[in-house]
């Protein structure tokens, strides 16, 4: 998995789902293998003996199920998980997932990957016609606008997609009732949702590498717009949201957040970062000693681009894999004192050297000055900085929590300076043509770059809200 100390960018969470005996177990494990995803919370529902049991907490996924509940290590149907990231601020179990409402002879529960476009003005709707709201997640807004829309007697499944219809911008959801489970994603795509088999039974997840870790194998994506329900008989049916709109895969999940074992929109990321730096090193050439990345971030770029130049590769800095993703701790304090524990230089690696470093990318340019203090400081004879996508100049308004615009370097700064501000020898991003040239999976129309172009999908409304 990639992570570093950046100031940002952040994920906002990570979903699975599965139709097995051992429900509980299986989401437990799931969730560890999407745990890059989200840090601050986790939470599973299950279905047994015809009822939900909802169990959540804030802390990582072996944290809060060291042991599964009381009853839950008997067979049961059916379960839901997430593991979630939280903005500053907003770290708190009342924003953990998944969530749950009563539904007159339902209780419906719901865990979400993605952001709302129009969260802030579904907020404002909901507060005038009388909604209490809890916490401060648009996958509440999308419970309170089901509830609104249930018909007595009806499943939730059509309430849900009543309430959907609503709801603009960034879903990827897996929910659950004593009906049965459901897995949905928005029309754009923008967020992953993948679904498999595990002994015939099927399992849904924000990333293959969740699959992997149970032994489950993968089949397809969830397609952008389909609701998949899942009856207590394992039957699946299969149906789209009216919504016709174009696509709108996030390009980011490549360069940066998803684990580079897992497929994500039909291709494995490992090759995609790889190409990513063999691109980076036909566009921005340079003449150094050694090839060095930031782990992990980096790391399959810096493959790539070695191989492209034959320049060697080399790791001069020691990741300490005890220590999580720094990135996303709440605080820019906290991710500080987090990457001193984290990141550490190999002076005899770097002594002398003439080093080109391969970054993921740069948000607001802090910590790559710092990384390149250091570099100096343990005696490189130059430092050359190459970034594996184009400069961020746009917010995100569809499940990454960016930098506000006017903190992002690349938005107020040329390239000169921003080399100068982080005190470089050279500085090269890769182009938004090559990056689009990296992906093949699917036309480079049916990406979204948004925080690279400033070209949205969806015009954001309001606030956006928050997963």
């Amino acid at each position: 998995m990639s992570g570093s100390d950046r100031e940002g960018p952040k994920e906002a969470c990570g979903v699975f789902a599965i139709a097995s005996e051992q429900a509980a177990e299986n989401t437990r494990h799931g969730l560890i293998a999407l745990q890059h995803r989200g840090q601050e919370s986790a939470g599973i529902c299950i279905l047994r003996d015809g009822k939900c049991h909802l169990h959540r907490g804030m802390g990582l996924v072996r944290q809060v199920f060291r042991e599964l509940p009381p009853g839950w290590d008997v067979p049961h149907d059916m379960a839901i998980g997430h593991v979630r990231y939280s903005t500053a601020g907003d770290s708190s179990v009342i924003n953990a997932q998944p969530f749950a409402v009563e539904l007159d002879c339902w209780r419906l529960s719901l865990a979400h990957n993605g952001n709302l476009s129009n969260g802030g003005v579904l907020r404002e709707h909901l507060k005038r016609q009388g909604a209490i709201l809890q916490g401060s997640t648009d996958t509440e807004l999308i419970l309170h606008l089901a509830a609104r829309n249930h018909v007595m007697g009806e499943t939730p499944w059509r309430a849900l997609q009543k309430a959907l219809s609503f709801a603009e911008g960034a879903y990827s959801i897996v929910a659950l009732c004593e009906d049965g489970m459901a897995a949905v994603r928005d029309p754009h795509g923008f967020r992953p949702l993948v679904m498999g088999r595990l002994d015939g039974k099927i399992v849904f997840a924000s990333e293959t590498s969740a699959f992997d870790m149970i032994g489950a194998e993968y089949e397809r994506e969830v397609e952008p717009g389909e609701f998949i329900h899942v009856a207590l008989d394992g039957t699946t049916t299969s149906s789209m949201l009216p919504q016709q709109a174009r696509l709108g895969h996030c390009i980011f999940e490549y360069i940066y957040f998803a684990r580079p074992d897992s497929i994500v929109f039909g291709e494995c990321v490992y090759k995609v970062r790889k190409r990513l730096g063999a691109q980076l090193a036909r566009e921005a050439p340079v003449d150094a000693d050694v090839i060095m990345p930031i782990p992990d971030g980096g790391m399959y770029a810096a493959l790539g681009y070695a191989e492209e130049s034959g320049i060697p590769f080399d790791l001069g800095i020691m990741r300490n894999h005890y220590i999580g993703r720094t990135f996303i701790q709440p605080t820019e304090d906290d991710r500080r004192n987090a990457v001193k524990a984290k990141l550490n230089p190999i002076r005899d690696a770097i002594r002398g050297k003439r080093i080109c470093l391969i970054e993921d990318s740069i948000v607001r340019g802090n910590t790559s000055r710092e990384r390149v203090r250091t570099l100096r400081e343990c005696g490189a004879k130059e430092v050359h900085v190459r970034i594996s996508c184009p400069p961020h100049i746009s917010p995100c308004y569809y499940g990454i929590d960016f930098a506000e615009k006017d903190q992002l370097i690349a938005n107020s700064h040329t390239l000169d300076e921003i080399r100068e501000l982080i005190q470089v020898d050279s500085l090269s991003y890769l182009s938004l043509e090559g990056l689009l040239s990296c992906v093949r999976s699917h036309p480079v129309g049916n990406f979204c770059h948004a925080c690279f172009s400033a070209e949205y999908p969806i015009e954001p409304q309001g606030v956006v809200a928050r997963c």
